[in-house]
C-alpha cells in the first residue's frame, strides 16, 4: 500500500518549491526525503521535530523499502562527506550505513574548498550517470563547510508498453505552439474525480508514472490523493507530449515556508551527528533530471544539505485523456509510494 504521508510530504512541499504555476519545476521526492531524512537523523530536539513534522515518523522505511527491480536501473547513494578534524558520532555512522548506498567520506572543506566541491560532484556525476554533473555551483562550499549529506539517485525504466513512434506527432498544448505529443492505447489505469484526471503508465521495475491532469488550470494540489486512490482500470487512449526537464534550486526558502525553520539557525541541534554545538544548515540544493519519450523514462536527482559551524577555521470505447496543458507528472514505485520525481509541466 502506498505510502499516504510520503504523499503530501512530496505535495506540501511542492507547492513550497513551485508557486509559480506558469513556470516548469522538477524536482525528486525520494532525494529530498532521503538527504533530509540523513539530517532528521542528525538533529536533536526541535531541529528534529521540525523535520520529523515534515517527513513523517516513518520516512526511513519508504526509503529503504522503495527497492526496484532487476529489469529497471536503479543506483542510489546516501554519503556523509566530512571535514577529518570534525568529532562524528559512532551511532550515526552505524544508522548510515544501514541507508541505502549509505557510506561516509572525508573532505579537505578547511584546506581546499574547490577540492571538497569537486569530490562530492565528481560522486554525485558517477552515481547519476552524468546526468548531474555539477549539483554544487563554485562558491556553494567554503571554508566555514565542515559536512555535506548527499542523496544521489538514478532511475531507467522502460514502458511496460511502448507507445508507437509513427503515432508521435506535433499537436497543440495550451499557451505553446505544437509541441511533440506521444500516443497510446490500451487498458490503463484512470480515475476522474476532485478536478483532476489521472493516468497510471506502468514501467518495469515495479514503477509508474502517473499523469495528472486537472480539469482547469494548474492550481494547487487538493485533490491529489483522492484521485490517486480511485485509479481502476479501463482503456485508455493518451495523448502524451514527450518531456525533457532539468532543474537546479536552493530549497532553504521553500523549507523554511513549510516549517523547516531551525535548522537554518545557530540554535540548530545536531547532536547526533556530532558534539561540535556549532553545526547548522547553510543550505539545501537540488538538482533533478527527467526526460520521458516513446520508449520511457530516464530521471537523475541529487540533494545536498550544506553544513556549517558558527565560527571556524478495445471492446469498449477508449477514455481519450489529452496532455495538451500544464499538468504534474508523477514517477513513484508502485508498492511503497515512494515519489522518486514530480515534475510541473508548463512548457514541454
Amino acid at each position: 500500500m502506498p505510502d499516504r504521508t510520503h504523499l503530501t510530504f512530496a505535495l506540501t512541499l511542492h507547492d513550497a518549491v513551485a508557486p509559480d504555476r506558469a513556470r516548469n519545476a522538477c524536482w525528486s521526492p525520494y532525494s529530498v526525503a532521503a538527504a533530509l531524512g540523513m539530517t532528521a537523523r542528525a538533529a536533536r530536539g526541535g531541529t528534529r521535530e521540525e523535520l520529523v513534522a515534515l517527513l513523517g515518523e516513518d520516512h526511513a522505511d519508504v526509503i529503504k523499502n522503495a527497492v526496484v527491480g532487476d529489469d529497471a536501473e536503479f543506483a542510489v547513494a546516501n554519503t556523509l562527506w566530512a571535514w577529518d578534524r570534525l568529532p562524528i558520532e559512532d551511532a550515526f555512522l552505524a544508522e548510515l550505513a544501514g541507508w541505502p548506498g549509505g557510506k561516509a567520506r572525508s573532505a579537505p572543506f578547511a584546506e581546499d574548498p574547490e577540492g571538497a566541491r569537486e569530490l562530492i560532484n565528481a560522486d554525485v556525476a558517477e552515481t547519476t550517470r552524468g546526468l548531474v554533473p555539477e549539483l554544487l555551483a563554485a562558491g556553494a562550499i567554503t571554508s566555514d563547510t565542515v559536512a555535506t549529506l548527499v542523496n544521489a539517485l538514478y532511475l531507467k525504466c522502460a514502458w511496460r508498453e511502448e507507445f508507437p513512434e509513427h503515432d508521435t506527432a506535433d499537436r497543440p498544448f495550451r499557451g505553446v505552439s505544437d509541441v511533440p505529443t506521444m500516443r497510446r492505447e490500451g487498458d490503463l489505469r484512470y480515475a476522474h474525480r476532485d478536478g483532476w484526471e489521472a493516468v497510471a503508465l506502468p514501467a518495469r521495475g515495479g514503477v509508474e508514472a502517473v499523469v495528472l491532469l486537472p480539469d482547469g488550470d494548474l492550481g494547487g494540489t487538493e485533490g491529489v490523493p483522492a484521485v490517486l486512490e480511485a485509479l481502476e482500470r479501463e482503456r485508455v487512449e493518451l495523448f502524451l507530449p514527450r518531456l525533457d526537464l532539468t532543474v537546479n534550486a536552493s530549497l532553504a526558502e521553500a523549507l523554511r515556508r513549510v516549517g523547516v525553520r531551525a535548522m537554518f539557525t545557530r540554535q540548530a541541534d545536531f547532536g547526533g551527528l556530532t558534539p561540535d554545538p556549532r553545526l547548522y544548515v547553510d543550505d539545501v540544493v537540488h538538482e533533478a533530471v527527467l526526460r520521458l519519450d516513446e520508449q520511457g523514462f530516464e530521471g537523475a536527482a541529487a540533494t545536498a544539505v550544506v553544513m556549517r559551524l558558527t565560527s571556524f577555521i478495445p471492446a469498449e470505447p477508449a477514455r481519450t485523456v489529452r496532455v495538451d496543458r500544464p499538468y504534474l507528472l508523477l514517477v513513484r514505485h508502485v508498492d511503497t509510494g515512494a515519489v522518486f520525481f514530480l515534475a510541473q509541466v508548463a512548457r514541454p
